[in-house]
This record gives structure tokens, C-alpha cells and sequence, in this order.
């Protein structure tokens, strides 16, 4: 007889929200006194470049929100259509396994300007290869007090390096 085991929900899917379920979770923690940073990105094939982004985002404040682009989003940005490899869910279980990260969510517009409106994060971070004059949602981030800030980047890391070595070692036969 083939006895089934009970899997308890992984501690890293708590840490995904809605939008919805999100908005209240962040007002709780900003009303405790917390500062909430919030950063978006693909994310797709996590590397040295995105955890060393992330701790660092941490640093900034009391709790990290990372919203990640839906697969469909990830498309409208110009990836390519072989982009994401690896799929919304999967890659919001993956940063929430990273313990600087506290919340994840998946929003569905090419950027993530209503999601940022909706949150309305005390800190606003993005990488090193976005100026702060150009980062998304700094002009209303800006009007409540709210910093942004860039975070410098690890040198020559990038999904899309990491995907050109692999297509380069291994070559489609």
C-alpha cells in the first residue's frame, strides 16, 4: 500500500502575496514604524549580481518588497521570446527562499509604476544601470518624502551573459 505523505506548504510560498494582501501587510508593518524598500526586476536565472543587489536594497530599511514581472510582462520588455526561462511562480518561490527578501509579489504591467502607487514604499531601489532621474515611480515616490536610490551593479553579471555562455558551451544540435 502506497502511504501519502502530508507536505507542509514551504515557508518561502508565505512570503508571496497579492497585491491586495500586500497593501495590507505594509500598512501594518509602515504603521509599526517600519521602513518599507521596494525594488522590481525580472529576476529570471538568479545570480551573484541579484542577491548582492538585494542584501544591499535590505540595508536600506525595515522590509524588502520585490515585485517580480508576470512571464507576459517579461515579454512585453524586449527579452526575447525565449524569456523567462523560468517561470513567475518559480522565480517568486526562489527569491522568497533568500532570507534579505520578506515579501514577493507578481504584477502583470510592462513596469511597475501602479504597484508602486498601490504599495507607496518609503524607499524606492533599482540597479545600477538605471540613473535615478530614469528610475519608474520616482516622481511619486518623491511627493510623500520617499527616497530612491540606485544600487551599484556586480560587473559583467547578467541573465543575459550567463544565457550567451551557455549557448556558447553548448550549442542547439
Amino acid at each position: 500500500m502506497i502511504q501519502r505523505v502530508k507536505r507542509k506548504v514551504p515557508d518561502t510560498i508565505l512570503k508571496i502575496y497579492s497585491r491586495t494582501e500586500l497593501v495590507t501587510r505594509i500598512a501594518a508593518d509602515q504603521k509599526a514604524g517600519e521602513r518599507i524598500v521596494f525594488t522590481n526586476g525580472c529576476f529570471d536565472l538568479l545570480h551573484i549580481g541579484h542577491t548582492r543587489y538585494l542584501e544591499e536594497a535590505k540595508r536600506l530599511g525595515d522590509r524588502l518588497v520585490v515585485g517580480i514581472n508576470s512571464d507576459d510582462s517579461v515579454r512585453q520588455l524586449a527579452k526575447g521570446n525565449d524569456r523567462p526561462i523560468v517561470t513567475a511562480d518559480q522565480r517568486a518561490e526562489v527569491l522568497a527562499a533568500l532570507t534579505c527578501v520578506d515579501y514577493v509579489t507578481i504584477f502583470d504591467e510592462p513596469d511597475p509604476l501602479a504597484l508602486i502607487e498601490t504599495l507607496r514604499p518609503n524607499i524606492l531601489v533599482k540597479g545600477g544601470d538605471w540613473s535615478t532621474e530614469r528610475i519608474v515611480g520616482k516622481d511619486f515616490v518623491e511627493t510623500y518624502g520617499g527616497t530612491v536610490r540606485s544600487i551599484p551593479l556586480v560587473p559583467d553579471i547578467s541573465t543575459t551573459a550567463i544565457v550567451q555562455k551557455i549557448l556558447a558551451h553548448y550549442p542547439v544540435k
